[in-house]
């Protein structure tokens, strides 16, 4: 069991809280634990007071620290001291909004990629230097430090997480019966909310026609042909309804697609790289390196499930 430990700074957005612990507690795997510097009734925004039993000293047998609230505020020595020595002992870090302030006020994130709240990213920069802010994005990985955006950013930050532990079943399994499928860390936090869609507008079908092509060299032409519209609305309207471009889209699809491969199979890392229509293994390399942080070997070392391996068939090119 890996036990992951959240670490409650007032003021805390009870939402955050709740979210979090109901996303990690769908998986098998995890022990989870809350505590604050001070237990009892902790402020909460959002939502009712956040009453906390355990003392930081909780921390010390965390194999994940999660760090949520502290609204940007100076944050009580106690707390400095237990998320640095936290850290320093080798456990993996991560902060849910404006508990990034808490990272980076005990040196956490020195040197690292960090994000927070839309809102409050310009203050984090000002504040910390020495921090390499990303003012966009919802949840950033910078080694065994993670940090995210506020609201529903940290559904996106947990099930990371669990894909990260556990594979991409438990990650798919969680993401169902909590939210819809789970987003890319560098996808915008503010998207423009487009019109309704229709059947006839949307998107979709489009998507879903590539997914089933992933393997094939496909062109921003392809897909407007396919959805019947011109590659300028094709652009237009993909961004609209995902926050991306259509070949940024592909590109996270195929590094999904590859990371299954190399969770689920046995397969060469050149046929990996071709069923996921990454081409070669060398860009297969430079995508995971950029994604995860790890090479393709090292990351099937990781998260390979040997049953599954064994049992499911290798993927058929087609032509």
């Amino acid at each position: 069991m890996h036990r992951i430990v959240f670490v409650v700074v007032a003021p805390v957005f009870s939402f955050d809280l709740a979210i979090a612990r109901m996303i990690l507690d769908t998986a098998d795997g995890y022990e989870i634990s809350v505590c604050t510097a001070d237990p009892g009734r902790v402020e909460a925004v959002g939502g009712p007071d956040v009453v906390v039993d355990l003392d930081l000293a909780a921390v010390r047998q965390a194999g994940t620290c999660i760090v949520i609230g502290g609204g940007g505020r100076d944050t009580d020595r106690r707390v400095l001291d237990a998320v640095r020595a936290a850290a320093e002992a080798g456990a993996r870090m991560a902060a849910i909004c404006t508990g990034a302030f808490v990272l980076a006020q005990a040196g956490v994130l020195d040197g690292r990629r960090a994000t927070t709240h839309w809102g409050l990213t310009d203050e984090l920069a000002r504040r910390h230097p020495r921090v390499t802010v990303v003012p966009d994005a919802l949840y950033v990985e910078d080694g065994p430090v993670l940090t995210s955006a506020g609201a529903a950013a940290c559904v996106e930050l947990c099930l990371h997480l669990i894909r990260t532990d556990l594979g991409a079943a438990a990650a798919a399994t969680a993401g169902r019966l909590a939210v819809a499928a789970p987003r890319p860390g560098d996808q915008p936090q503010v998207v423009d909310t487009p019109l309704p869609a229709t059947e006839d507008t949307s998107l979709a079908a489009t998507r879903e026609w590539a997914l089933r092509r992933l393997d094939e060299p496909l062109t921003l032409t392809d897909l407007a042909v396919h959805a019947g519209i011109s590659v300028r609305t094709l652009t237009r309207r993909f961004h609209a309804e995902t926050g991306l471009s259509p070949l940024r889209w592909l590109l996270h699809r195929r590094v999904d697609r590859a990371r299954q491969l190399l969770e689920t199979s046995t397969l060469p890392m050149d046929l990996v790289a071709r069923h996921s229509g990454l081409g070669s293994a060398d860009s297969l390399r430079q995508h995971l390196v950029r994604r995860t942080g790890l090479t393709p070997s090292a990351y099937r070392r990781s998260f390979r499930t040997a049953e599954r391996s064994r049992s499911e068939p290798w993927p058929t090119l087609r032509g």
